[in-house]
């Protein structure tokens, strides 16, 4: 017992001693106690003490079967017997072939090519490189039109190309000098309407800016990048029905890409496989990560329309390459994960299952509105996020320096809930495979933990 107990203190010592944590403010990080996961089993993740958690945000919105599932955990460990990497630079493998047939059979029509690459931000990126030289270089585009269109509020990733159609200024603003210009629109935020209108009264009113905004640079820009439903870091801020179908006829209209990235919203979250499916949507290209190998090992991918694809066919000496890769890009390890992944949600019918833990989260989240510092709960198939305030009447938010959302989801991890914050929105994504009694817990623990904070 000693020695566990020695060992734990040593890795919250070298924790704090080497580790620099993402989105984490140090300074105060290093004055708590540390949570260091040793272990996970479904949708509980278990400390180096041995506490057990609730996954109340499927490990950042990544693990969707649960840990530990036993046939990811066979597909990793098949593969490893054959192969771990070797790269797709000029050269294939089995399970990013497999993998790419797969995705390109289930994903919207008209997506026929897929590029890999290890993260959603690298995915994004790569999606603006690719519309970009389409533009500069093939048959049927045009070189003038160089600029992107994003949301305010929107969340693309963290490299500087996804930073810079990125809309969050907390995240973003920092790094201004760094980035290149778009072009941003309103975002929908019915809560805090820009307009002060209510759905569906409001005729989408958020949508004539974009409009406009298209009508006046279609000839100088080259996709709108948008988030499909929900904008999710930016405190999972639904878009109303029939705003995702009206994006994609002004990107016809205007003769503009559209990019929809999928990372967060993308296998089964929103009630669907993918957002785009419940507008009957096909993005020009669309990107995927987060939970493609099912929150196992990084993985990314970037689809395409043959239309684009073919832009970037030529003849070598016209260097018509798109010349952009990733070491890891399509790893035999995180491809053969990504695959299985797919047959789960097959042959366990996931999707179908989870429409009933969808309606039931809907009932329970209902109590949630009458608490006093509830402002507003967004919920979209099993994404939530409940908007503390300090006023309902006038939506005041809490100062900052209350620091609301961090403090209620330290209750929560008194009571055995992992969940995390953005700002004074809390987030609720857990994984799919999550039981009707953990989903029961884990509403209970939340509410307890808001109704405790002021």
């Amino acid at each position: 017992m000693k020695v566990i107990e020695g060992r734990n203190q040593q890795l919250e010592i070298d924790d704090k001693k080497y580790i620099w944590h993402p989105f984490t403010q140090m300074q105060d990080y290093e004055k708590e106690e540390p949570l260091i996961i040793e272990k996970g089993n479904g949708c509980t993740l278990t400390d180096i003490y041995g506490n057990e958690y609730i996954d109340g945000v499927s490990s950042l919105w990544t693990n969707v079967h649960g840990h530990r599932k036993k046939e990811l955990d066979i597909a990793i460990k098949k593969q490893l017997d054959k192969i771990a990497h070797s790269t797709l630079l000029g050269l294939s493998n089995v399970p990013a072939i497999r993998y790419a047939k797969k995705i390109v059979g289930i994903a919207p029509k008209d997506l026929t090519r897929v590029f890999y690459s290890d993260s959603g931000s690298t995915a994004v990126e790569i999606a603006l490189k690719i519309a970009f030289q389409y533009q500069q270089q093939a048959e049927s585009g045009n070189p003038e039109k160089k600029k992107f269109i994003s949301l305010h509020n929107s969340y693309h990733g963290d490299t500087i190309g996804s930073i810079s159609v990125g809309g969050i200024d907390l995240f973003h603003s920092m790094y201004k000098h760094l980035l290149f210009e778009s072009i941003k629109a309103e975002s929908p935020y019915c809560y805090r309407c820009a307009f002060g209108k209510s759905y569906p009264g409001c005729n989408l009113e958020c949508l004539s800016g974009l409009e406009e905004i298209m009508s006046a640079h279609a000839n100088e820009v080259t996709a709108i990048v948008i988030e499909p439903l929900v904008q999710g870091a930016s405190g999972m801020l639904l878009q109303p029905p029939g705003y995702l179908k009206k994006v994609r006829e002004l990107c016809d209209r205007y003769n503009i890409f559209m990019i929809a990235d999928e990372v967060a919203v993308g296998f089964g979250k929103t009630g669907k496989m993918f957002a785009c499916e419940h507008e009957d949507v096909t993005p020009d290209i669309m990107t995927l990560a987060k939970g493609i190998s099912g929150g196992y090992l990084p993985l990314a991918a970037t689809l395409t329309t043959e239309k684009i694809y073919k832009g970037f066919w030529g003849k070598y000496e016209e260097f018509k390459t798109f010349f952009h890769g990733h070491t890891y890009t399509g790893n035999p390890l995180a491809c053969a994960a990504a695959l299985a992944s797919l047959e789960i949600f097959e042959e366990e019918k996931v999707l179908d299952k989870l429409q009933a833990k969808i309606e039931h989260f809907k009932q329970r989240l209902q109590s949630f509105k009458a608490l006093d510092n509830v402002g507003d709960v967004r919920q979209c198939g099993i994404m939530v996020g409940i908007e503390l305030v300090a006023d309902k009447d006038t939506k005041k938010p809490f100062p900052p320096g209350k620091r609301i959302g961090q403090r209620v989801i330290k209750e929560a991890r008194k009571r055995g809930l992992i969940i995390r914050p953005l700002g004074d929105v809390i987030v609720l994504m857990p994984p799919l495979s999550i039981s009707i009694d953990e989903l029961d817990r884990l509403c209970d623990i939340t509410y307890e933990s808001i109704s405790l904070v002021r």
